[in-house]
């Protein structure tokens, strides 16, 4: 099987098909991917690795929201934030989060 793709498109089959099979082999030379002759695996089919893909990238836009929560947690000092309001009696750390979170709520 050859299959001719842009970079991304290859980047997703690559993922879907080593996710549904890790030890498949298959050799990419920047345009093309070929399956090796000397596969002992079951290669995947096309319409399961579209259907990984789909799975793979729901997975990927359903955890959004922790990719910026994190983004801006890790713009805080927070052990220096938590450390202050403990010694002043304030709650700046936990409002924080909190204002950080209701912009970026899970997705149940």
């Amino acid at each position: 099987m050859e299959w001719n793709a842009t970079w991304d498109d290859a980047q997703k089959k690559i993922k879907a098909i080593t996710s549904l099979n890790p030890h498949v082999r298959f050799n990419w030379d920047g345009e093309t991917l070929k399956w090796a002759d000397n596969n002992t695996e079951t290669i995947p089919t096309e319409a399961e690795i579209q259907a990984e893909i789909i799975r793979l990238q729901t997975e990927y836009d359903s955890q959004d929201y922790a990719r910026k929560r994190k983004a801006e947690y890790d713009q805080l000092n927070q052990y220096e934030m938590m450390f202050d309001d403990k010694r002043d009696g304030t709650t700046t750390w936990v409002e924080k989060i909190n204002e950080i979170k209701l912009r970026h709520p899970k997705n149940i």
